[in-house]
């Protein structure tokens, strides 16, 4: 049992991350989840799937701290109005693949009550203000399909960088509000150069993009907060870039709070 759960880490991290919108918060829910399960305080459903469970058993933890926490706040104004159940609702079956049924589950509600927050969270990325976007993806064909997909949430693609040059080029000429970068790029450049170079200058928020998120999903060491995984989904897409925007909070915004 313990292999088997350690195989699904990494993306507990994902998802933790991508659901408190920050590698170290999610991180420490992760950790969390795992110390009160060798505790005795959370038990496994050994009634549903163990990757369900686990989910489950996730989600009590962040129920019970979100309670008395107040990380909403550090959303962006954009998106204050989509509540902590709906971003849930929208990233289990988005970016970690469950079914309605299987969410539900993770959730510890019905079906129906999953269904109405999913339907929320939808409304919820229709209705926020669109971005302009810079893709960095050497890939033509994925470039082509991400630059469609961020289109059709209403965002502007202002460019596609092809290499780490070229991305911070176009960065410094568009000045977009939001990067989705591959990491590993043709040429050997990498997008988290990229990304780190553009940062210097620009505070915005950054999506990764990977075929193996295990790779950097082990949580010892500084890693992406929001991450993709290739081949990717729309519905992934969808899912996270409304994360990030929501997420990001202005380094002066978070100047004034220390």
């Amino acid at each position: 049992m313990p292999k088997q759960i350690v195989r699904h880490a990494p993306y507990l991290r994902r998802y933790a991350r991508a659901l408190t919108g920050s590698q170290r918060d999610g991180d420490d829910l992760v950790r969390g989840a795992m110390e009160r399960l060798l505790d005795g305080m959370v038990h496994l459903d050994e009634a549903i799937p163990l990757r369900t469970a686990l989910y489950k058993a996730l989600h009590e933890v962040w129920d019970a701290g979100s309670q008395a926490s107040d990380a909403p706040s550090r959303a962006d104004a954009r998106l204050q109005s989509m509540p902590p159940d709906r971003r849930a609702a929208l990233l289990l079956v988005g970016v970690e693949d469950f079914t309605p049924a299987e969410a539900a589950q993770v959730l510890s509600i019905s079906l129906e009550e999953f269904e109405l927050r999913l339907s929320g969270a939808e409304s919820d990325i229709e209705s926020q203000l669109t971005t302009d976007v810079l893709i960095i993806e050497d890939e033509p064909i994925i470039a082509l399909d991400l630059t469609r997909v961020v289109r059709e949430l209403g965002h502007k693609v202002v460019g596609v960088g092809m290499t780490r040059d070229e991305a911070v080029e176009l960065a410094r000429k568009a000045t977009p509000g939001l990067i989705l970068a591959d990491i590993r790029l043709a040429d050997g450049s990498s997008g988290i150069d990229a990304a780190s170079l553009i940062l210097r200058d620009l505070d915005i928020p950054v999506i990764f993009i990977t075929a193996f998120p295990e790779h950097l999903l082990t949580g010892e060491r500084p890693e992406p907060a929001f991450l993709i995984t290739k081949p990717f989904r729309e519905e992934a897409v969808k899912a996270i870039v409304a994360q990030a925007l929501f997420f990001h909070t202005p380094r002066d915004a978070r100047a004034s709070t220390l």
